[in-house]
């Protein structure tokens, strides 16, 4: 509650000195030689209710005068302004994927339930984005166009698995699909996430060539390198690690104004995942503003209502009574 002009409340201050003044312009009073026999009589209740007017004048004024002052009650609005970014996840569903020499919680896990947990992870804390994803081994597999309906999109990747195409690795046409996705985003910020094992070895388009694409359209891409962490035992021997091609990763990520990352371990990924969070931030705009409701009209409905019963029992019977 405020009020529009409470400098007027001063106001309130004159009433004892406007009733004071009230009381002294009243009717003049019958002497008595002796009111002994008078303070004997007994009182009647016309007299006990006569200092009523007094109140209800004093209370008429206080309405009044905080009627004029302007009461007003605030209500408080917000508005929010989202400027969101547009992601394409790409995960590589190779069968390389199915490695297990990643680790939680001291058990091995291959790198695709890896990246699907990171990928939940990171999707869970995007919530004004729109999120599409993208699968590919030797070629694209659309999974999700964009979406805000991120629910949805991690129970479509939780049901993604290797083997599911034709295996190799064709991350050039796998950024060109992204890309098509983009394309015709509005949005502030257009960014792709690239999961991948591998070295480019199958598809029509070279990787440098999709990301020179992606940089005319103004699409950055961040290049995550994922694997040959922990060593794997195939049989009495050590798998040698598939080899990851990180030159063409960088160069990638270089050319679209991105970042390459390498990942080898679950933590190492989480914290990548968290890189690209902190670097690709949704811009949220809060506008609060108030709005104040006029109170005034109740006070001036009551000091009307106290003032028209003074005014009545002044003109009545109590009114001609002093004490």
């Amino acid at each position: 509650m405020r009020f529009a002009h409470p400098a007027l409340l001063l106001l309130l201050l004159l009433i004892p000195a406007l009733l004071w003044w009230r009381s002294r312009r009243r009717g003049t009073a019958i002497n008595f030689p002796d009111s002994a026999l008078l303070n004997r009589l007994p009182v009647s209740w016309a007299v006990r209710i006569q200092p009523l007017l007094s109140v209800l004048y004093a209370a008429g004024l206080a309405c009044l005068i905080i009627a004029i002052a302007r009461p007003q009650r605030g209500l408080s609005e917000s508005r929010v302004n989202t400027e969101g970014v547009d992601i394409v996840l790409l995960l590589d569903l190779s069968t390389s994927m199915d490695t297990p020499d990643f680790a939680r919680n001291g058990r091995r896990q291959t790198r695709i339930d890896s990246a699907k947990q990171v990928i939940s992870d990171f999707i869970a804390k995007r919530k004004d984005d729109r999120i599409g994803m993208v699968g590919f081994a030797a070629l694209p597999y659309s999974i999700a166009p964009l979406t805000l309906d991120h629910s949805w999109l991690v129970q479509r990747m939780d049901g993604l698995q290797t083997g599911m195409l034709e295996d190799g690795t064709a991350i050039g046409d796998a950024i060109a699909s992204a890309i098509n996705r983009l394309r015709d985003s509005e949005a502030k910020s257009r960014i792709v996430i690239l999961v991948t094992d591998g070295e480019n070895n199958r598809g029509e388009l070279t990787p440098e060539n999709a990301a020179q694409a992606a940089a005319a359209l103004g699409i950055k891409i961040y290049t995550i390198g994922i694997g040959g962490g922990l060593p794997v035992r195939q049989g009495f021997f050590f798998q040698a690690p598939q080899q990851i091609d990180t030159t063409t990763l960088e160069e990638v990520a270089k050319i679209s104004d991105g970042e390459f990352f390498r990942a080898k371990d679950l933590a190492t990924l989480k914290a990548v995942y968290d890189e690209i969070d902190r670097l690709e931030k949704t811009e949220i705009e809060m506008m609060q503003f108030t709005r104040f409701e006029e109170k005034s009209g109740g006070w001036l409905i009551a000091a009307l209502i106290f003032l028209t019963l003074e005014k009545l029992g002044s003109l009545s019977r109590f009114g001609r009574i002093t004490s």
